[in-house]
C-alpha cells in the first residue's frame, strides 16, 4: 500500500456530490488509502450543481488547453482542482461548458436521460487520461466507482494502448446498485467506431445499457470492489472465471465502520504486494 498510486474515477465524490453512495465510497476509499501510505488522485466531472466559490475550485492553466475530440467534434478541456477540507486529498474536475454546466447530472427536469450522455462519457474518459499524461503521474491502481467511468479501462487498453503511464496499472471496478440500472444512448457505438475502438468490443454494445458497459469494464479488470448485495449471476460468473481481486464492503456502514474499511483495504492490497 505504501507508496502506491491510486486513480479514482467517479461521476461524483463527496462533498461535491453528497447524495450518492458511490460518491461517499470514493471519498472513504481515498481516506483509507491515504492514511495507510498510498497516494490518491480523484477525478470527476465539474457539474453545474457544484458551487465553485463554496468549494474553492480553481482552474489549472497548465493542465487545461487540450481539445478532446468526440465523434469529430472538437471540445476544449478545462481542468479545475480543489482540496477536500481537512483532508490532504485533491480532486480534479473534468470541465466543459457545453457538456457539464447544466444544473442536472444525467437527467433533465422531466427525468429524461440527456441525449448526449454518451458524448459526456467519452469526454470524461479522455479527459482523465489527458490530464494524467500532463501530470506525468503513473497510477498503480485505477478504481472505477460507477457507470460514468466504465469506458476508462477500454480506452486505456485500446485507444491509449501505447501510453506507458498506464501499462502496469491494475483496474478495479466497483459494483453497486446505481451501476446496475442506468441506461445509455444508442449512438455510443458510432462514437466508439469513430475512435477506431476494435469492433470486437464495440459489437458488445449493440444494446449499450449499463449492464453491457459493466461487463466490458470487467473484461479488462483485475479486481472488483463490491458495494451491493445484488450481483447478477452473469456478473458473478465473470468475477469467478477471471479470478478477480475482491474487496467486499457491501455490509459496511461507511460512516460508522471506517476502521473496518481501512482494515479490508489494507488486506486487499497487501495481498497484491506479495504476488
Amino acid at each position: 500500500m505504501k507508496g502506491k498510486n491510486f486513480l479514482i474515477a467517479s461521476s461524483g465524490i463527496y462533498p461535491y456530490i453528497n447524495n450518492k453512495d458511490y460518491a461517499y465510497l470514493a471519498y472513504k476509499l481515498a481516506r483509507s488509502i491515504n492514511s495507510q501510505g498510498g497516494q490518491t488522485r480523484m477525478f470527476m466531472p465539474r457539474f453545474g450543481t457544484i458551487n465553485e466559490r463554496k468549494h474553492q475550485l480553481h482552474e489549472v492553466i497548465r493542465l487545461s488547453g487540450v481539445n478532446i475530440v468526440v465523434n469529430d467534434d472538437d471540445m476544449p478541456l478545462i481542468i479545475k482542482v480543489a482540496s477536500i477540507p481537512r483532508e490532504r486529498m485533491q480532486v480534479y474536475f473534468i470541465d466543459n461548458d457545453e457538456l457539464f454546466k447544466r444544473k442536472h447530472l444525467f437527467r433533465d427536469e422531466n427525468d429524461k436521460f440527456f441525449d448526449d450522455n454518451d458524448s459526456r462519457l467519452i469526454f470524461f474518459t479522455k479527459g482523465i487520461v489527458e490530464t494524467v499524461k500532463k501530470l506525468k503521474w503513473r497510477p498503480d491502481y485505477i478504481v472505477i466507482t460507477d457507470w460514468f467511468s466504465t469506458l476508462l479501462p477500454l480506452y486505456i487498453k485500446t485507444y491509449y494502448k501505447n501510453e506507458p503511464l498506464f501499462h502496469d496499472a491494475k483496474t478495479l471496478v466497483v459494483l453497486n446498485d446505481e451501476m446496475l440500472k442506468q441506461p445509455i444512448n444508442n449512438q455510443l457505438k458510432d462514437k466508439l467506431n469513430f475512435d477506431e475502438i476494435p469492433s470486437e468490443w464495440v459489437d458488445k454494445l449493440e444494446n449499450p445499457g449499463i449492464d453491457n458497459l459493466l461487463k466490458m469494464a470487467l473484461s479488462f479488470a483485475d479486481g472488483v470492489i463490491i458495494r451491493t448485495q445484488n450481483i447478477p449471476k452473469e456478473i458473478q460468473n465473470i468475477i469467478e472465471q477471471n479470478n478477480l481481486i475482491t474487496l467486499d464492503v457491501s455490509d459496511l456502514d461507511l460512516e460508522e465502520q471506517e476502521p473496518e474499511l481501512k482494515k479490508r483495504v489494507l488486506e486487499a492490497f497487501a495481498d497484491q504486494e506479495t504476488e
